[in-house]
């Protein structure tokens, strides 16, 4: 479990623990990773999912010791929000090292696991963003979208070895990511506000512990697409019949956002 240490992973991990799962927590944040484990009866591992080589090792090394490798979860990422016209490069770059490369080191280091024992389940963390236009966060909403194309796509070459691949996309879900927007990064005016504008938007923000059941919830019935809470697939389905009303939507909330 990548960015297990805090918010979906976190509440995932203990889930899965209460249910008789040996799960290792991963997270950049090597204490907070190790007090989750301790919580919750997990093993810990610091990680830092950019580097490639460090995730194999990893896989390959908790495959080895356990004998296998049932589910990876790919879940570490970092929220970056402004207007594209103010967004640097660093901005870019660094939002596709974590939520794009650090999930393609993920798939990389495990499928071939996976399909050697013919068995397994790949889960990527998404967004609701990567299925609806999200503005005013261009560089994590192009990775999520991509991140929802890569599973899609894992998934339909992986069914035939006995590979299970989902990709779960929540909508706005009350996590320390929405606290440190853009970190490390030059602040916005977006991003520093980002938990304000989501509570504006939704007036309750959704739980990862219900999060966290929808999510095994849905790999127990072998969803492709784990899309919650309900608003968020109501959004989805919206965006789906007419993209075009969809934009103008998303247009309309920057405006009032530009506003204020």
């Amino acid at each position: 479990m990548t960015g297990g240490a805090s918010g979906i992973g976190r509440a995932v991990s203990r889930e899965l623990s209460r249910r008789g799962a040996h799960v290792v927590v991963a997270d950049l944040d090597g204490a907070g990773a190790e007090r989750t484990a301790k919580e919750f009866g997990c093993s810990a591992a610091t990680l830092d999912v950019t580097h490639a080589e460090a995730v194999r090792e990893l896989v390959e090394r908790v495959a080895a010791e356990r004998g296998r490798l049932d589910a990876v979860f790919n879940n570490a990422g970092i929220a970056v929000g402004g207007t594209a016209d103010e967004l640097t490069l660093d901005h870019w770059n660094r939002t596709i090292d974590v939520n794009l490369r650090g999930v393609v080191h993920g798939v990389h280091a495990a499928y071939p696991i996976m399909k050697r024992q013919g068995s397994g389940h790949i889960v990527n963390t998404a967004s609701l963003a990567g299925l609806v236009p999200a503005p005013l966060m261009a560089p994590y909403t192009a990775t999520k979208h991509a991140v929802v194309g890569l599973s899609l796509a894992l998934r339909a070459e992986a069914a035939a070895y006995g590979v299970k691949v989902s990709v779960v996309c929540p909508g706005f879900t009350d996590t320390p990511l929405l606290d440190h927007a853009n970190p490390g990064l030059p602040q916005t005016a977006v991003g520093s506000g980002a938990r304000e504008s989501a509570t504006r938007t939704m007036g309750r923000l959704y739980s990862v512990d219900a999060l966290a059941d929808d999510i095994l919830r849905g790999l127990a019935r072998n969803r492709a697409l784990i899309v919650a809470p309900a608003s968020g697939r109501l959004a989805w389905r919206g965006a789906r019949l007419s993209p075009a009303a969809a934009v103008r939507v998303a247009s309309l909330a920057v405006r009032r956002l530009r506003g204020r």
